[in-house]
């Protein structure tokens, strides 16, 4: 039987968001609450954050890199520019598509949670769940925020790097690599402002992990 649920599991996740609120069912068929499903989740969003942090900054080292060329085969050169951005370009997609996942569980979770409280007897019991319910939401928002806030940031430093490739891709030559290190600054310091973000996001999700796996 759990062999059978898992074998859907893995064919439901494969379609998209879409099937979410299924994927949730079945895990939870699994014997995984779904507490466990979002601590699981930030966990994925905390790694798509921290590997596309290095992707950016690896990305920006080769295009700084690349302004002092001195000879050699300029289509390698481009080849290794355009797969930097494509791997940016995939980080921006799993970072997008982690943080809905988040978004996704953390509904399910607090709607059944709200539900659920009025079931209580006791007066005791009933208004500390409310109050943990309260807490873990408030912690919950400050992790949104700061995830959909790294996020947003990824989109002009990686437009910034399509429009460097593209120009590549149609001036293979030496005076086009130079002009690379044109507003190059402002690129680096739309980076260091997105890693800034990004760390403050990976911080959040450890702090809202270690309160979930606490019992808070």
């Amino acid at each position: 039987m759990r062999a059978r649920l898992a074998a859907g599991l893995l064919a439901l996740t494969a379609v998209g968001t879409s099937c979410q609120s299924a994927v949730i069912g079945l895990k939870e068929k699994l014997g995984i609450p779904k507490r466990e499903q979002l601590v699981a989740r930030v966990e994925d969003g905390r790694e798509a954050q921290l590997e596309a942090k290095q992707e950016f900054q690896d990305a920006l080292a080769a295009f700084k890199a690349a302004t002092g060329f001195k000879g050699g085969e300029l289509e390698d050169l481009y080849e290794d520019l355009k797969g930097r951005q494509d791997d940016c370009a995939a980080s921006v997609e799993e970072v997008g598509e982690r943080i809905d996942a988040i978004e996704g569980v953390a509904e399910a979770l607090f709607d059944e949670w709200s539900a659920e409280i009025d079931q209580y007897q006791s007066i005791e019991l009933k208004s500390k769940s409310k109050a943990q319910l309260a807490d873990t939401q408030r912690r919950y928002q400050d992790l949104i925020s700061a995830m959909r806030k790294a996020e947003a940031k990824m989109d002009p430093v990686l437009a910034a790097f399509k429009d460097r490739v593209l120009y590549l891709k149609h001036n293979l030559n030496a005076m086009a690599i130079a002009s690379l290190d044109k507003d190059l600054v402002s690129v680096e310091g739309d980076v260091a402002k997105l890693v800034s973000e990004m760390e403050r996001s990976i911080a959040e999700a450890d702090a809202f992990i270690k309160s979930m796996d606490g019992g808070a």
